[in-house]
């Protein structure tokens, strides 16, 4: 299909349609409320389901009933409703369904404003409920990649029977680039064996994340551990690497804060600077082998900088990946401020500069870019 100029937020919606979505749950929150609008206008035209529920409380139980019954189901929210949802997030984990979430994030904590931010980074990655689990997170740098991670969000669900976030801050879901849909994918009607039953003349199914007995829940535990580390080593994970010969600073992003230190980069190659770019694409399974391998892979690598719209979420795995083979700094901007290039080349300069310091110098800067 041909380009079209399209808005994030209806990518993403637009996106999840193709790829086959028969049920939409959500409540309006800015900076993704286009996603939902699009949802309640297309749904419609083709004849699947499309809720604006009363709450994001409601409607994620509403998203988990619809996954326990084996429907192709999606919700979307940013950052405060999508702490309200985590409680079902948590049973859905536990019930081994899929679903795909959308989280355009901004600023925080509390109800904080409607400016972009990368700070949900610890939310999503860490377990997105309480308990022992992680759902599978993408997080796209265009309007494209909105779309194709969100189409791959939906194959990934299945394939896995779990949750898939795909995130991005607020940037993302208001900008607007030229990008190309994939063809609509048939519905089957068809649904998994594994999908609750219980109608009369059929077998009865129940799916549940209720287990009262130690040993019964451990059990859950182990298997759940099991499909985990089956994610972790089925090259699920995604990455995208630029200017990494000869690098001696590479930064490391994702988002719209990669596309800002790409610009940077670019330009510091330019004038004739020694750095490069490691970009996450998942941000779990993250790429902790593929960062772990860098020192070995690029004999010229001094040290790594990590620049992310938020206090410094994703730089603990970035340290913990690179285990002090070569130091590791950080840069970020808060509030749903995004950094620009400048101040990235900046804190490049700095890390060049500061190699061989202790990791707890603080190098001076600007007075806006928290660095450390």
């Amino acid at each position: 299909m041909p380009k079209q100029l399209m808005k994030g937020n209806i990518a993403f919606a637009e996106a999840a349609i193709r790829a086959g979505c028969e049920v939409y749950f959500g409540y309006p929150i800015t900076p993704q409320t286009e996603l939902l609008e699009h949802m309640s206008m297309r749904m419609v035209e083709l004849g699947r389901v499309f809720l604006q529920a009363e709450s994001e409380v409601a409607a994620v139980n509403m998203v988990y009933g619809a996954a326990a019954a084996g429907a192709k189901v999606m919700t979307s929210s940013s950052s405060p409703g999508i702490s309200l949802m985590q409680e079902g997030f948590s049973y859905m984990a536990a019930s081994n369904v899929p679903a795909v979430v959308v989280d355009v994030m901004r600023g925080g904590p509390g109800l904080g404003n409607i400016q972009p931010s990368q700070a949900d980074y610890n939310q999503v990655t860490k377990s997105a409920g309480h308990g022992d689990f992680h759902p599978i997170v993408l997080a796209p740098s265009t309007v494209q990649e909105a779309i194709d991670l969100t189409v791959l969000a939906f194959d990934l669900a299945e394939k896995y029977r779990t949750l898939v976030f795909v995130i991005a801050d607020g940037t993302i879901g208001q900008m607007m680039e030229p990008a190309e849909l994939p063809e609509m994918r048939p519905i089957t009607n068809s649904k998994p064996s594994w999908a609750v039953t219980g109608a009369k003349g059929r077998t009865h199914n129940v799916i549940t994340s209720l287990y009262m007995g130690a040993e019964e829940l451990e059990k859950l535990n182990f298997d759940l551990q099991g499909k985990l580390q089956q994610i972790q080593q089925a090259s699920e994970v995604r990455y995208e690497e630029a200017h990494l010969d000869g690098a001696e600073v590479v930064v490391v992003a994702f988002g719209t804060a990669a596309r800002v230190a790409q610009t940077a980069v670019k330009r510091l190659r330019k004038a004739g600077l020694p750095v490069g770019l490691f970009r996450p694409i998942t941000l779990w399974p993250f790429p902790e082998k593929e960062l772990a391998a860098l020192p070995q892979r690029i004999p010229s690598l001094r040290s790594l900088l990590v620049v992310e719209m938020n206090a410094g979420q994703m730089v603990h795995d970035v340290r913990e990946a690179i285990a002090g083979q070569v130091p590791v700094r950080f840069a970020g901007r808060m509030g749903g401020i995004i950094p620009v290039p400048e101040e990235i080349e900046e804190e490049i300069r700095l890390t060049l500069k500061s190699t061989g310091l202790s990791l707890s110098n603080k190098e001076p800067h600007n007075g806006r870019v928290i660095a450390r």
